[in-house]
């Protein structure tokens, strides 16, 4: 199994930044892929971004393209979200995700953006 730990959520006004940064442990020699997902009030789960583990190949929602980058550092089995240019309707609990043999979740970090 695969644990993962986020944090880096808050509160931040529109236009600014956080980074999120999500680790993982246990059976980490067997991930494919790590991304973020959120949870808009009103909607469904969203598909943020995400990475490959090895090869780099990176994937953002299209409400996230030119704002939002994702990196990992290998070395640590982390992954990061740099979330730039923050509007209000980016409000929601940010889930790390991982397929590793399977699908895992953190705990989710909170994210509020004040207009």
């Amino acid at each position: 199994q695969v644990q993962l730990v986020e944090s880096g959520g808050g509160l931040v006004q529109a236009g600014g930044s956080l980074r999120l940064s999500c680790a993982a442990s246990g059976r980490t020699s067997s991930l494919y892929t790590m991304g973020w997902y959120r949870r808009v009030p009103g909607k469904e789960r969203e598909f943020v971004a995400r990475i490959k583990w090895i090869g780099d190949t990176e994937l953002y929602g299209d409400s996230v393209k030119g704002r939002f980058t994702i990196f990992r550092d290998i070395a640590n089995y982390t992954v990061y979200l740099q979330m730039n240019s923050l509007k209000p309707e980016d409000t929601g609990i940010y889930y790390c995700n991982a397929a590793a043999a399977g699908a895992y979740w953190g705990q989710g970090t909170q994210v509020t953006v004040s207009s």
